[in-house]
């Protein structure tokens, strides 16, 4: 390929008057001959140039360097621009190498266009194509003809929920009328405009960005080969797949107790409690109230010894107030963001007057590394890093720190100011914070959640979908900004269940409770001030309707678990639209109430109030399953659950919470295809830990097939090299006629007559 250089040499005596004469000579010579036809005689990338040019003064598109970065995966920059330049990638992992010349037949080639305030790519789509992704936003699944920005803000109640939210995933998502499928992924932390109107466009007032292309036979396809570009999510804590309970906040410590008596003595399945601000000494962070939460690691025990984790709330914003440690620290050690004239940079947030580390500096990302040692050897499991957009309070006409405000960087990360990096600055607190708990606790994998990140924060932190409201269209919009944040490489979310603002109504809130067990991230929380949300606080009826619920998630936990380490290794969404099943099926394109977990197992919920929506479902056997005995025709809140056929789900019995024995018996779901065959596989391992790593895990695939008027079940192949349990199994085969079932030894294989 061409150096920079020369491609810049290029350009300006393309410019030049010399350069002009000449190219309109070269027209006049082959005057009647294609253009196109002309240039593709030429050496690839000049010629790109040359198309460009000869259109005159008036063109606005800049030809794209390309090569190969991968197996279809392609990478261009606007020509003239030197890949040097730019700013380190926070999406992409390492730095991925030219293994080509882009192919003579790749199809989708962006346009740049550049003027001196803008930066632009654009992508034309073929007729029939549908377009996802887009990270967090609310509203239909389907991204065609919307427009979107990448800022994230403090969207209390998604007030701006047509425009941005609290995290930026610039990625598009293409779905062609054939099936197969491209992915487009803008390469900038500057906010970004993303229209979809007609076309892929971005549009950045920052530097030039590259534009990587994956393009596949299908949407499954281009996620597994995304992955190799952003990387996929650590496996997490097998905990952290239950059910979890929240609000703003619970305390004393003897209410935080209560909650959790109160989960076990109804016999309703959970296994975390979390804390918020409440527990902190005047909301500084890395402190507990000394009335409030006096001994935390008594606290911390109580729930362990009751088969509960818990997760704690750590902020950014720092309380400027001399002689709280963690602010002396931070002044002595220089680590906050500076305003533009080379200050401290303070605002008002939760405790007050704050300062800001500036996780840029390598220097500031380890010292906040360090101040987790002595707050989880209190017992604390995990972390919630909230507040990260970074919001401020009290700023004119916007939520967060100006983009005047200097950070000083260090490493690979250059010196930039705010507008380069807002939209990073919770993905490096979070990169930080998972760095120093893994330190504190190298033997625990490490779970934690954050409001804000950017598209390859997947790879630190969990998500939630910020502070929604209790009503139903926010309802709906739980399960849309769910898929396409899986789409958008962040498979670990969830809503807050029941809602964040407001008191809703015990209808919406058990129809929300019966979707949200079958979210990745299965989590109930409300705000301060607000009505209480567990799941009795609606009386005995939305109680037994919740409890049906979480006793299905956790018979299914197995099943999850499976999914995430899939995951964990080809980077899948867990839950995923429905058109996955088959890409080519139209029908199927804007259905965005119903949803697939993994490929096996859908989803059917009634989301409305009047709760009578028929959903599109994919050609082909699928067919209902009960997991605890549910009618979802008797039970609304209970969506129906359908097995593809062809399919064997492992699921388990039903426990209080992940630390008890679930697999005894091991349950098979089994669903025959046209043929008379099944398969399906089950992940185990030691459910925490980094084992796994070294090979201790057993991966188990199994195999259904019916022959002679029976039908055999039995282990495929194994994996790993934990020890096979010996234990009894359950096979229950769904039949178009009911279920049958059987019973027998794992190891020694099952007969179905």
């Amino acid at each position: 390929m061409e150096s920079s250089k020369k491609k810049r040499n290029f350009l300006d005596i393309a410019k030049s008057e010399f350069g002009r004469i000449i190219m309109s000579a070269a027209l006049s010579v082959i005057k009647g001959i294609d253009i196109a036809t002309y240039v593709f005689s030429l050496r690839k990338e000049l010629a790109a140039e040359l198309e460009l040019m000869v259109r005159g003064p008036s063109s606005d598109g800049l030809a794209p360097s390309a090569d190969m970065v991968g197996d279809g995966i392609a990478r261009f920059l606007a020509g003239g621009v030197d890949y040097g330049s730019l700013p380190s990638s926070f999406a992409v992992i390492g730095k991925p190498e030219d293994t080509g010349p882009v192919p003579s037949s790749w199809q989708v080639v962006p346009r740049f266009i550049v003027s001196e305030k803008k930066y632009s790519a654009v992508i034309k789509i073929e007729p029939g194509t549908n377009l996802y992704g887009t990270g967090e936003i609310a509203g239909a699944l389907l991204r065609d003809g919307k427009v979107t920005y990448t800022w994230n803000a403090d969207s209390l109640g998604y007030g701006d929920w047509k425009k941005n939210l609290y995290q930026s995933h610039p990625w598009v998502l293409a779905v062609r009328a054939d099936g197969s499928s491209f992915g487009v992924l803008a390469d900038t932390t500057y906010r970004l405009k993303i229209n979809l109107k007609n076309q892929i466009s971005f549009t950045s007032e920052g530097r030039p960005f590259p534009v990587y292309v994956v393009d596949a036979q299908s949407p499954r396809e281009v996620m597994e080969k995304f992955r190799v570009l952003i990387g996929a999510i650590s496996l997490p804590p097998k905990w952290a797949l239950g059910y979890h309970q929240c609000r703003f906040s619970y305390y004393p410590e003897s209410r935080a107790k209560e909650i959790a008596d109160e989960f076990r003595r109804r016999e309703l399945p959970c296994d975390v409690i979390w804390f918020d601000i409440h527990y902190m000494a005047g909301n500084r962070v890395f402190t507990f109230s000394q009335k409030r939460y006096p001994d935390p690691k008594r606290m911390n025990d109580y729930l362990h010894q009751n088969g509960f984790k818990s997760i704690w709330m750590i902020d950014p914003g720092v309380k400027k107030e001399a002689g709280y440690w963690v602010y002396d620290q931070g002044t002595e050690g220089d680590h906050w963001v500076k305003d533009k004239n080379g200050k401290e940079y303070n605002a008002r947030v939760w405790p007050g007057v704050c300062a800001f580390p500036d996780y840029t500096r390598p220097q500031t990302r380890e010292w906040w590394a360090g101040l987790y040692k002595d707050f989880v050897a209190t017992g604390i499991d995990g972390v919630w890093n909230d507040m990260n957009e970074p919001t401020v309070f009290k700023i004119q006409n916007q939520k967060t720190m100006p983009e005047s405000n200097l950070h000083r960087g260090g490493g690979e990360l250059p010196p930039g100011d705010h507008a380069l990096y807002h939209n990073v600055y919770g993905m490096l607190m979070v990169r930080a914070s998972r760095e120093g708990i893994m330190a504190a606790n190298p033997d625990r994998r490490t779970f934690i959640l954050t409001r804000s990140n950017f598209l390859g924060g997947h790879r630190y932190a969990a998500t939630w979908t910020g502070d929604n409201l209790s009503t139903w269209s926010h309802v709906k919009h739980s399960v849309t900004m769910i898929l396409n944040l899986g789409l958008s490489g962040q498979p670990f979310s969830g809503p807050d269940i029941g809602g964040f603002l407001g008191k809703g109504t015990p209808e919406m809130f058990a129809r929300w409770f019966g979707v949200g067990v079958f979210f990745p991230f299965s989590r109930g929380h409300t705000s301060t001030g607000n009505i209480d949300k567990e799941p009795w606080a609606f009386g005995s009826e939305v109680e037994a309707s919740c409890k049906t619920a979480l006793e299905r998630r956790y018979r299914l936990i197995p099943y999850l678990y499976t999914l995430f380490r899939e995951s964990s290794i080809n980077g899948m969404p867990v839950m995923r639209p429905v058109f996955f099943a088959d890409p080519t099926d139209p029908a199927l394109r804007k259905e965005d109430e119903a949803f697939l977990l993994g490929q096996d197992l859908l989803v059917l919920p009634q989301l409305s109030k009047r709760a009578n929506h028929v959903h599109a479902l994919p050609k082909g056997i699928w067919r209902t399953i009960t997991l605890v005995g549910e009618d979802h025709k008797e039970d609304v809140n209970q969506p129906e659950l359908k097995i593809r056929g062809g399919s064997i789900i492992p699921i388990g019995r039903v426990v209080q919470n992940t630390t008890e024995e679930s697999l005894a018996p091991l349950t098979l779901l089994v669903c025959l295809d046209e043929s008379g065959k099944a398969e399906g596989e089950l992940y185990e391992d030691a459910e925490d830990g980094y084992g796994y790593k070294r090979g201790e895990y057993l991966l188990t695939k199994y195999s259904a097939q019916k022959q002679d008027g029976k039908v055999v079940v039995k282990i495929d192949s194994e994996e790993g090299a934990m020890d096979r349990p010996s234990r009894d199994c359950v096979v229950e085969l769904i039949t178009a006629d009911g279920v049958i079932k059987a019973s027998g030894s794992e190891n020694e294989g099952i007969e179905i007559q």
